[in-house]
């Protein structure tokens, strides 16, 4: 019915059905058929057929406006799909708790400058919620941090895009040292129960002896942050996060042996994206350049000689 439609719109807008069988590249007598189906498959004339050449009736006035917004329609659905099209749109975009910072607006606002016709709906939720409204259809695609070598739940697809970093820290003040013994006795300000930081962490530790003492188990890095500072504890923060908190000069780095905790950062998608795939794109290059210029400079530390540890899986976090 689209090409009948398409064709009633032609002869609308040329005037007369030989002058839209030109525009169609079609014959005069193929332009009738077409406006005859089309007034069959809809049960009425078109058509005032009883003047020359024939013109449309009010009912078929009508029925042009709505053919042009159906065709215009039709039009953006096929955009929409099509990889080679620019990005338009809305583009649902989650954030686990731990990736939102104020430094993601220069890739969010990248986007927005290349792309000025994708509108942006942001949501900050934990990992399990993200992958939940993902599977949902409530979000288009979403950043969250896996552990490293793991992937979102099938059916997402994931795209691990970076790696982060992770030091074990003390305020500026603090007087620990850098080996698992003296780690051992010190408290420490963690996420709660069930982070995978913090089982692996912990894992650690204990292969090397010892068992770390919890002052503080805190969801929040920005708290966590503060609660070191202050000598509170030693912390496990990620090393892009106290860089980008300009908070070099107000921590110690500490680095037992054999310590060297990542986790990935990734973009989690249900399917394909079609248009707006162009749009997620660019957001993950600028992503992975915030991570990359992170991740460069590394602080000097504080070290003395420990018993190496190996690593075990953790049941997933990340906020």
């Amino acid at each position: 019915m689209l090409d009948d439609l398409r064709a009633l719109v032609e002869f609308a807008q040329a005037g007369s059905i030989a002058r839209a069988a030109d525009r169609l590249f079609r014959t005069p007598s193929a332009i009738t058929r077409q406006v005859q189906r089309l007034e069959a498959a809809l049960g009425a004339e078109l058509l005032d057929r009883s003047v020359k050449p024939p013109r449309l009736n009010s009912l078929g006035s009508r029925v042009l406006e709505q053919a042009r917004d159906l065709l215009q329609r039709t039009e953006a659905l096929k955009s929409l799909t099509s990889s080679d099209a620019e990005p338009h749109g809305l583009l649902r975009i989650g954030l686990a708790h731990a990736l939102a910072e104020g430094t993601l607006i220069e890739p969010i606002q990248a986007l927005t400058e290349k792309y000025p016709k994708v509108r942006l709906r942001l949501s900050s939720e934990l990992t399990g919620e993200l992958f939940h409204r993902l599977l949902a259809g409530e979000l288009d695609v979403a950043a969250v941090l896996l552990p490293e070598g793991k992937t979102a739940p099938p059916p997402l697809l994931t795209n691990i895009i970076a790696s982060d970093r992770m030091e074990i820290v003390q305020g500026a003040a603090g007087n620990v040292d850098g080996d698992w013994k003296s780690l051992g006795r010190a408290p420490w300000v963690l996420n709660p129960p069930g982070c995978f930081l913090r089982a692996r962490l912990i894992d650690k530790m204990e292969r090397a002896g010892f068992t770390p003492m919890i002052a503080a188990e805190i969801h929040n890095m920005h708290l966590q942050l503060a609660f070191v500072q202050s000598g509170y504890g030693v912390g496990l923060l990620p090393a892009r996060f106290i860089t980008r908190k300009n908070s070099i000069d107000s921590v110690k780095i500490l680095r037992p042996p054999s310590f060297d905790l990542h986790r990935s950062v990734a973009i989690v998608r249900v399917g394909q994206l079609g248009a707006l795939g162009k749009a997620v794109e660019l957001l993950e290059h600028g992503f992975r350049q915030l991570f990359e210029a992170a991740d460069a400079p590394k602080p000097v530390t504080r070290r003395r000689r420990g018993v190496p540890a190996n690593r075990r899986a953790a049941p997933p976090c990340g906020g």
